[in-house]
């Protein structure tokens, strides 16, 4: 890769979500009925695989997908569909939720409850660093004891290196330093959340590229034993450069920037 790359093109504005309240609300009973009737045995096997527990229907994102631009953002709604424990209920809830609306409290919650699959967990990452309590999650999450919360924690850095422009370089630099001394020891979901974060982090901006990638190589290989799934393991310094390469190819600064024009991930994924 040269040692210098010039970006020409006009950075795209920042992309909105199109996501409106709705029109008419569906009920919880209206809701989990559609959740019930949409629900498969294949996908309930697949959702198990990668570690899901307790009751589910099996119900797609494409499903999901559909569900968010009828209802768009129903807080009320949100919160009923987490309370019931339902895997797919909850699936839904984080992708129609008012962020801005949930507690410090109710993230915690929402975090605990996830503890049991990363994926759905890193959604509720996603929703603390659109919410006002961010930062100080952040840094409340990692110095807990509890694993769910570090995971939480590692995953809204990530989060916030994607996102956040405010944020100084020396905090992100901060929490590499953490990571390259913990990462080896660290349990089995936290050691994945932490290699996502330095990825992220590696993406904020070019001083954070060259850091993280040296930490990266550093490190070296991250094991992580992701279950009877396919997922693998990226390696976080070639992702890092890979992801540079291809967002400075589309005209954008970094891969931060280019994340900022697009959909928030919970309401895309």
């Amino acid at each position: 890769m040269p040692a210098t790359t010039t970006v020409t093109k006009k950075k795209p504005a920042t992309k909105k979500s199109t996501t409106k309240a709705p029109s008419v609300r569906m009920t919880l009973a209206e809701t989990m009925r559609e959740l019930e009737q949409a629900g498969s045995e294949q996908t309930r096997k697949t959702y198990a695989r990668h570690g899901a527990i307790g009751p589910m229907f099996g119900v797609s994102f494409a499903t999901l997908k559909g569900l968010l631009k009828r209802i768009g953002v129903d807080h009320e709604l949100a919160c009923a569909l987490w309370e019931t424990g339902n895997f797919d209920a909850r699936n839904l809830a984080v992708k129609i939720v008012d962020p801005t609306r949930l507690s410090s409290a109710d993230l915690d919650r929402w975090a605990r409850d996830t503890s049991a699959l990363s994926a759905c967990g890193a959604y509720v990452s996603m929703l603390a660093a659109e919410g006002p309590h961010a930062a100080s999650k952040a840094t409340e999450w990692l110095a807990a004891k509890d694993d769910w919360a570090r995971v939480a924690g590692w995953g809204l850095i990530g989060q916030l290196a994607q996102r956040q422009e405010s944020l100084p370089d020396s905090w992100f630099a901060d929490h590499l330093v953490e990571i390259e001394r913990t990462i080896s020891h660290a349990p089995n979901a936290e050691r994945e959340s932490m290699n996502a974060a330095l990825i992220a982090i590696g993406c904020h901006n070019e001083a954070l590229r060259k850091t993280a990638t040296t930490v990266a190589k550093r490190i070296g290989k991250v094991h992580i034993d992701h279950g009877d799934t396919a997922c693998k393991t990226p390696d976080a310094a070639a992702y890092i450069e890979k992801t540079w390469a291809h967002s400075l190819s589309k005209g954008f600064e970094s891969p931060a920037a280019h994340e900022r024009t697009r959909e928030v991930p919970r309401l895309r994924c």
